[in-house]
C-alpha cells in the first residue's frame, strides 16, 4: 500500500503532559495528554511523532472528545499512545507532530470493538511510518510555543 505524505500537512502540538481519566491505561493503550482547547485542528487518528526533547517516538495520537464514551458532551483533548514505550510522562513538556490523518472519530458499540480498532489504528501508524519514512527536524522543536497547535510547512 502506498501512502502519500507531504509535510507541509502536518500539525504541531507543544504542551504539558496532563492527568486524564487513565481510561486508555485500563485498555492497554496509555496516553499523553494534552490540552488543545481553543484549536482548530480536525478530529480524527493520526499517526505522528512525540519528542520529549532528549528522545523521539513514533505514537497514534487521537483528537476529540472521546465520543465512545462522552457521546457529543465531551471537551477535545488530545492523546497520544507512544507505542513500544512504557513510561510517566505525567508533567513533563512533549511535542507531538501530528503527520498522517489515519481516520475520522467515531463511537465504538463496545469496549472490545473499541479495543480492535485501536490494535488496528497501531498497525497503520506503523505502516505509514514504514512507507513515509519521514522524522521530524531535531531543530527549532523549543521554538514552537506551549499550547498552539501549529500547521508546519516544509
Amino acid at each position: 500500500m502506498k501512502i502519500s505524505f507531504s509535510p507541509s500537512e502536518m500539525f504541531v502540538v507543544r504542551g504539558g503532559v496532563e492527568h486524564g481519566d487513565e481510561r486508555g491505561r485500563t485498555l492497554g493503550f496509555p496516553t499523553a495528554n494534552l490540552s488543545i482547547a481553543g484549536t482548530t485542528l480536525d478530529d480524527g487518528v493520526w499517526a505522528g511523532w512525540v519528542d520529549r526533547g532528549t528522545s523521539r517516538h513514533l505514537a497514534a495520537i487521537s483528537v476529540g472528545g472521546r465520543p465512545t464514551f462522552y457521546g457529543r458532551e465531551g471537551f477535545r483533548l488530545l492523546e497520544a499512545h507512544i507505542l513500544d514505550f512504557d513510561a510517566d510522562l505525567y508533567d513533563e513538556v512533549i511535542t507531538v507532530w501530528l503527520c498522517h490523518r489515519l481516520r475520522g472519530q467515531r463511537r465504538f458499540p463496545s469496549l472490545e470493538s473499541l479495543v480492535q480498532q485501536l490494535h488496528a489504528d497501531m498497525a497503520a501508524c506503523r505502516n505509514w511510518h514504514h512507507a513515509a519514512a519521514w522524522h521530524p527536524p531535531a531543530s527549532s522543536i523549543t521554538d514552537i510555543p506551549v499550547g498552539v497547535a501549529l500547521l508546519m510547512s516544509a
